[in-house]
């Protein structure tokens, strides 16, 4: 199950309010922007076990940039990639494939290891995108709401249901 939307229209809230309500086991991560006096000057990445990582900054000198943000991959790989590994039958909170994750060849793999795993994936991706974004969303086992302000309050709550009935399927009847 996937968000996608314009930036700010409130993706990783809907996310981070399907984290506080899930009453089944998770992990993988989700991203925050980095503010100093009310400006924003880079991207965070959260795991749900508690590690944290710069994702991209406007101080960071990297050979991959998203306009102004140097995006740091060794990051991606140590604290992002670690935390969308299929464990059990957790769900997988993968936020977000997007642009600056998409540079580190190392993600896009855990991306598909995690999308191939019998796992539910929640996540964001952003609009557009290039082939191996396109790719993704063209995948016949993943379904894509666009967050809008009409209904980034109501999504939540439709996700977690999504959630619950795919879990409750995936119980082997005695």
């Amino acid at each position: 199950i996937f968000l996608t939307g314009a930036p700010s229209s409130g993706k990783t809230t809907v996310i981070k309010k399907v984290i506080e309500k899930l009453n089944i086991p998770a992990n993988g991560f989700y991203t925050e922007e980095e503010r100093i006096k009310g400006k924003r000057v880079g991207f965070l990445m959260n795991t749900l076990d508690g590690k944290k990582g710069c994702l991209a900054h406007q101080d960071i000198k990297s050979d991959f940039h998203i306009r102004r943000y140097g995006v740091n991959i060794e990051n991606i790989e140590k604290v992002a990639v670690p935390s969308i590994t299929p464990r059990n039958r957790d769900v997988i909170i993968l936020d977000e494939i997007g642009k600056m994750e998409c540079f580190s060849e190392v993600f896009k793999q855990a991306a598909i290891k995690a999308l191939d795993s019998p796992n539910i994936v929640v996540g964001t991706i952003t609009f557009g995108g290039d082939d191996f974004i396109l790719e993704i969303k063209k995948r016949d086992d993943i379904e894509i709401h666009e967050v809008t302000q009409e209904n980034r309050n109501s999504l939540p709550d439709l996700i977690l249901i999504k959630i619950n009935v795919i879990n409750l399927k995936s119980i082997p009847v005695i």
